[in-house]
């Protein structure tokens, strides 16, 4: 295995005043045994980071993008919103104590919650190989999401040279998704596998739910949800790779998500993928951080700045580590 060398030194020109130019070389080293995988940097430096992009506003679509949120929206009809509630979610009118809530009644609020504060959690992030249009991949993330797990995803586009050719060295197959478990030492491939081993290890036993096990009927539902999109999120386009991976907050069933996670794919970009869905106590936290919950959310350590919005998100990838051919 050989030693990679990353280097963040470009301008975010997606606000060219907002963001300066900053130089700095980081060494990330694999380990050669493929038997015990290491993460290149999981976790993110911590420095205070400035908006980039526009405030966020919830449920509205940008200009000129109302036909790819309908496209994206598809697979979460499809798939009857898998990938979106957290395992055991239910919902209750309570007394306003102030913290996150889908909505508001008067002097009451809905509450959401789930059975994630009693399920076991990995010491460190899961690590993903994945590329976004693969339905096999697609029901492992609907997995991840329902379990409310951390995951550094490290995308396999089509002709990537980056990700691919190490999942292909570490596994020895070409075939994914491709699963490494760092606390476990697990390495696994086979969708349906996979997800057995998170729910038995990550969600203490619990049934998987019906529409991850429906077998074919599964994948071919998440094939023909992806079917308006052909295309998006499987070939690589040419990029530089960031000093540090990028943290990316979503869930599955999320079209906005889905048409961030297609740019992050595209160009091999890794990220840390905090899921968030529905019941997932990580709203809070998104919401104590940033004073409002809304994904996707974007944080660039190498750049020093968040951002809130799909269409922002992606110009701003395309901008800062997307390369011309």
């Amino acid at each position: 295995m050989r030693t990679l060398k990353a280097f963040a030194g470009s301008t975010c020109t997606y606000h060219p005043r907002a963001v300066c130019r900053r130089t700095c070389v980081v060494k990330a080293t694999a380990d050669s045994a493929a038997t015990e995988p290491r993460s290149e940097a999981p976790v993110p430096a911590k420095l205070e980071l400035r908006n980039a992009g526009p405030e966020p506003k919830r449920f509205t679509v940008a200009d000129g993008q109302l036909g790819e949120v309908a496209s994206a929206s598809l697979p979460a009809l499809l798939r009857l919103g898998s990938g979106g509630l957290c395992l055991g979610y239910s919902v209750s009118l309570v007394d306003d104590d102030g913290k996150y809530t889908l909505a508001k009644v008067g002097d009451r609020k809905v509450a959401e919650t789930s059975q994630i504060a009693t399920l076991k959690r990995p010491a460190q992030p899961l690590e993903l190989y994945e590329f976004e249009g693969c339905p096999f991949c697609k029901k492992v993330r609907e997995a991840i999401c329902t379990l409310d797990l951390d995951v550094m995803v490290y995308p396999c586009p089509k002709d990537g040279v980056t990700w691919r050719p190490k999942a292909i060295s570490l596994g020895g197959k070409k075939q994914f998704p491709f699963l490494v478990d760092p606390n476990t030492g697990k390495q696994m491939y086979e969708s349906d596998d996979i997800i057995a081993y998170l729910f038995q290890e990550y969600g203490n036993g619990a049934e998987v739910p019906l529409p991850l096990r429906l077998g074919a009927l599964t994948t071919i539902s998440c094939a023909l949800g992806a079917a308006p999109r052909a295309g998006r999120g499987n070939t690589y386009r040419p990029s530089r790779q960031p000093a540090q991976p990028l943290v990316f907050w979503g869930y599955e069933m999320s079209p906005f998500v889905k048409l961030a996670r297609e740019t992050l794919s595209e160009l091999e970009l890794p990220y840390l993928y905090r899921t968030a869905a529905r019941g997932s106590p990580k709203r809070q936290e998104l919401l104590d951080k940033r004073g409002t919950f809304q994904v996707p959310y974007l944080e660039d350590p190498n750049e020093g700045v968040y951002l809130f919005e799909s269409s922002a998100i992606v110009q701003y990838l395309n901008d800062t580590y997307g390369v011309k051919a």
